[in-house]
């Protein structure tokens, strides 16, 4: 973390932006508390445009267009359970339930995807889903793309369930592989409350309402 802290530092030093802002890096862990962790979405990087990052996989602040990954969740969520699909990007109704939206590394260089993947991120999330792993149970770790397969691989399925699918950025959406489905048509999200009922725990309201519209 020092050497982590380090390298930031000297990117700051060296001129370059950083997104998200410094006092969003941990944003997924304020909002989703520990205690009543019921899901996990794994994402790579922050994204590294001018207002999207706001420390939430996948999740842009309200008045960000919605980035074509999330439009892809979007139509899967409502393909898989019927809810409009939102004007906003904006994840953090999730996060409150209990959706931790955890990118492996929590900063990225602006305009530079992972520019900052090798610089100690990794270490300490994956550290963050081992302590998930080993100190709760019932979590359920939706895993969408082969990166996000890694990252949860050390996961214990008699504890936990991990939903593997490909990843919904529009070049993976539609692809599947013998040991995971494609993301679109997936019913990742009716699966993940399905096995949270099975453990007699609330499922999450995945409609972002009010603030929708039909498209």
């Amino acid at each position: 973390m020092l050497e982590l802290q380090n390298f930031l530092k000297s990117e700051a030093a060296s001129g370059h932006t950083v997104y998200p802002p410094q006092k969003d890096f941990f944003n997924a862990f304020c909002l989703a508390g520990f205690n009543d962790l019921k899901v996990v979405i794994v994402g790579q990087d922050p994204y590294h445009g001018l207002g999207q990052a706001h420390g939430l996989s996948f999740s842009v602040p309200d008045g960000i267009k919605i980035p074509p990954s999330l439009r892809n969740i979007y139509k899967e969520l409502n393909r898989d359970l019927g809810f409009s699909i939102p004007a906003s990007g904006d994840l953090q109704a999730w996060a409150k339930q209990g959706v931790l939206l955890l990118n492996a590394s929590l900063s990225v260089r602006a305009g530079e995807a992972g520019s900052h993947s090798k610089k100690g991120w990794l270490t300490f999330t994956q550290r963050c889903i081992d302590e998930i792993n080993e100190q709760k149970q019932g979590v359920v770790f939706l895993a969408w793309g082969l990166f996000a397969h890694g990252v949860c691989a050390r996961v214990d399925t008699d504890k936990h369930c991990v939903i593997k699918t490909s990843h919904p950025s529009p070049l993976g959406a539609s692809k599947q592989g013998k040991a995971f489905k494609a993301f679109l048509g997936s019913s990742c999200f009716s699966e993940a409350n399905d096995y949270l009922m099975t453990q007699k725990r609330m499922p999450i309201d995945w409609d972002l309402h009010p603030n929708f519209q039909l498209i």
